[in-house]
């Protein structure tokens, strides 16, 4: 499969309409207050890398990294074309922004993600590459739609 992995442009119309379907796909799976998906104009400040995986000419996935502090960031807005999960691109996507982390020297990374059946796939994901279950990090609380996870990349 012919992926690119680029830095986000949120100029772009179809990123636009990609991340609305990101929240659009994330909106029943949880009461709103459970729900800690970032806007589009969230994603695009300084503190926050983004990156979008292109196959062909369409958007393919999306990820981010959002700074916790000087050393710590978090996994934020994984989302993968639907029509093409299963293909190896989102743990592409997660491998380069954990090498990013580390390049930049970030000793940890960590993510929320949903703790209901349609996020299984999700943290299977996070699992095999390395991540594994922490407490509630930054101004995240105990939360049971919430499942908390961590990588030393020390």
């Amino acid at each position: 499969m012919d992926l690119v992995i680029e830095p986000a442009d949120f100029g772009d119309a179809r990123l636009t309409a990609f991340l609305r379907a990101h929240l659009d796909d994330l909106a029943p799976t949880a009461p709103t207050e459970s729900q800690h998906a970032l806007s589009v104009a969230d994603l695009d400040k300084p503190s926050i890398r983004a990156w979008v995986v292109r196959h062909r000419s369409s958007i393919a996935a999306t990820g981010a990294l959002a700074k916790v502090s000087h050393s710590h960031e978090e996994l934020k807005s994984m989302r993968t074309d639907p029509e093409l999960r299963g293909r190896g691109i989102a743990r592409s996507l997660l491998d380069h922004m954990v090498a990013d982390a580390r390049s930049r020297g970030i000793a940890r990374v960590s993510l929320e993600t949903g703790s209901m059946e349609f996020f299984a796939p999700a943290r299977r994901l996070y699992t095999r590459s390395g991540f594994v279950p922490c407490p509630p990090f930054g101004d995240y609380r105990p939360d049971p739609n919430s499942v908390f996870m961590t990588m030393s990349l020390d």
